[in-house]
């Protein structure tokens, strides 16, 4: 395993997330704020490390292993926490397709590269609209307070049903290119 900062990054996002859980459960008038703003962080390192791996030729196999499962994690920790702290299936919906598509492509991924396919299920850009829609949503609802008359927990529920949306319509794009792949090379 090569210790280089992109992998840094990644291993930062995965010690953040109980952080992230202690927070929540803080009984203090600042801990909203403060888990938005360690998950704020996390946020910015999922995309600086892939930057960085990038910009400085430092991709290696367990970064790209190891960053998806932060992302992962840190996302399905926050969507509970957003969901415990706002019971109820205005909130659960969203999150359950989230997390259940982040549990499925994963493993489409997984069955695909051992069928030295996992390039045909890449991340496009409808994935990265997705992430972006997400992480923002998550930020807002995990913020939770109105902010200088701005309603951010609406905001947030909007955009997580836009990221909801666009999570079942990649993970169609994803499946559909799966079995085109498999169906390639069975002839």
């Amino acid at each position: 395993m090569e210790m280089n900062l992109p992998n840094i990054l990644t291993w930062l996002r995965i010690v953040l997330i109980p952080v992230l859980g202690l927070l929540f459960l803080l009984p203090t008038p600042w801990a909203n704020a403060a888990a938005a703003a360690v998950f704020g962080l996390a946020s910015i390192t999922d995309w600086l490390d892939g930057y960085l791996a990038r910009r400085w030729n430092q991709m290696s196999a367990f970064g790209a292993f190891l960053d998806p499962v932060a992302d992962k994690l840190i996302v399905a920790i926050a969507l509970i926490i957003v969901v415990v702290e706002s019971p109820g299936a205005l909130l659960a919906i969203p999150a359950a397709i989230i997390i259940g598509r982040e549990i499925a492509v994963s493993a489409l991924r997984e069955w695909m590269a051992e069928l030295g396919l996992r390039a045909s299920v890449a991340v496009g850009m409808v994935g990265k609209i997705k992430t972006t829609a997400q992480m923002v949503a998550i930020l807002l609802l995990l913020y939770r307070h109105d902010l200088a008359g701005i309603p951010v927990w609406s905001i947030g529920l909007g955009l997580l049903y836009v990221a909801a949306g666009l999570t079942l319509y990649s993970m169609f794009l994803y499946m559909g290119a799966a079995v085109r792949a498999v169906q390639r090379i069975q002839g």
